[in-house]
């Protein structure tokens, strides 16, 4: 992984799995969702915040394809590694792999779109931007 990446650990808990004990394929959706929320609460930027104040946005998922490669079980430890690929006017891509030790789980692409209160697309603000531009040696500073 890249030492760009962000890294959120997490332990799989009986809630997440099926009756054999196997992570149920959707609970990997809020495995990346918290890993995202935690990369932006880590960089100063208060998903809350963003909504009710005067920028009035919120990051929606637009698009998430994950390949699932490999099963995770009841209390295994988990590293969810998210790296920024790629950030445009409105929206932002990520890169977030599930892995095991030295293991990948689940692959996972996902695109971000900047909305405002109204729903509509709207322009990251340049500040953030800013943020996502340090978080990823390809994005343009």
């Amino acid at each position: 992984m890249s030492d760009q990446a962000h890294r959120y650990a997490l332990r799989v808990q009986w809630e997440d799995t099926d009756a054999a004990g196997i992570v149920y394929y959707a609970n990997y959706l809020r495995f990346i969702e918290r890993a995202r929320s935690d990369l932006l609460l880590q960089h100063g930027i208060d998903q809350l915040g963003l909504m009710r104040g005067e920028e009035g946005i919120a990051f929606a998922v637009r698009a998430c394809n994950i390949e699932y490669l490999k099963p995770a079980r009841l209390h295994e430890e988990l590293t969810v590694f998210t790296t920024i690929t790629e950030s445009r006017g409105a929206s932002v891509s990520l890169q977030q792999d599930v892995w095991r030790g030295e293991e990948v789980l689940a692959r996972a692409l996902v695109k971000l779109a900047c909305i405002d209160q109204k729903g509509r697309p709207t322009r990251v603000p340049r500040a953030i931007a800013a943020i996502f531009a340090t978080l990823s040696p390809n994005l343009s500073r």
